[in-house]
């Protein structure tokens, strides 16, 4: 059980005598949780924007597509966050990652635009756009608690992260099928999650939520992207 759960079962116990201290938690937890929320989408949009900017400039240098060599960058830029994520230095290694996500989605882009066209990526822009506002938008309305869904989602990602590893050496096309459609089931969910832990309490640190955000975002629009990308072909 977290502090702050602990926090209310005690609180809960001696109602009668402290109805009012508990109005006035409530209200501070819940302003607490919006400035989350609103700090975390904030960083998210100046993000997206600045991995947007960075995949067009890696695209106009024709950067080669690295394969497996990117995760060893990503998981050291990832460590680094985590590190830092209770200081300034946090916000600087956030953008640091993220524009390394977009410098390794130049060449994918590239591929697609000079393969099949523009249209996949438009769609799968689109479509990713979509779930994302969809899916928070119905969290926040119904503020549903998604907690129960923390063990699913990592053994989940966890799995697909595996089998994606393994098919780079198999190379089996009905199990990278399967791979992007996991991924994207899964970073739709962990959208959802995300903003269910963010306006429960269960997440206080917007560096560490908007990581989580930009990454199921990143991978939900690859994700459809091969999905897209393999019925056009």
């Amino acid at each position: 059980m977290s502090d702050k759960q602990n926090i209310r079962v005690a609180t809960a116990t001696h109602e009668q005598g402290y109805q009012g201290n508990d109005a006035s938690f409530g209200q501070v937890d819940r302003e607490a949780s919006l400035k989350v929320l609103r700090n975390t989408y904030m960083l998210l949009g100046m993000t997206l924007a600045f991995s947007a900017l960075v995949a067009t400039l890696g695209m106009a240098l024709r950067m080669p597509y690295m394969g497996l060599w990117m995760l060893v960058p990503y998981f050291g830029l990832l460590f680094a966050v985590e590190k830092t994520k209770n200081s300034s230095w946090g916000i600087v290694w956030v953008f640091a990652l993220t524009g390394w996500l977009g410098l390794t989605l130049s060449p994918i882009l590239s591929f697609y635009l000079g393969n099949i066209g523009y249209e996949p990526v438009l769609m799968a822009l689109g479509a990713t756009a979509l779930v994302f506002f969809a899916s928070s938008a119905w969290v926040l309305s119904t503020g549903k608690d998604l907690s129960f869904m923390t063990g699913f989602l990592m053994t989940g990602i966890l799995v697909a992260f595996i089998a994606g590893i393994a098919n780079v050496f198999l190379q089996i096309s009905g199990l990278a099928l399967a791979v992007s459609s996991m991924f994207a089931l899964l970073s739709t969910g962990l959208m959802m999650w995300q903003t269910s832990q963010i306006i429960h309490g269960g997440e206080t640190n917007y560096i560490s939520a908007t990581v989580t955000l930009f990454v199921s975002i990143y991978n939900l629009f690859l994700s459809l992207l091969h999905l897209i990308g393999i019925g056009q072909e």
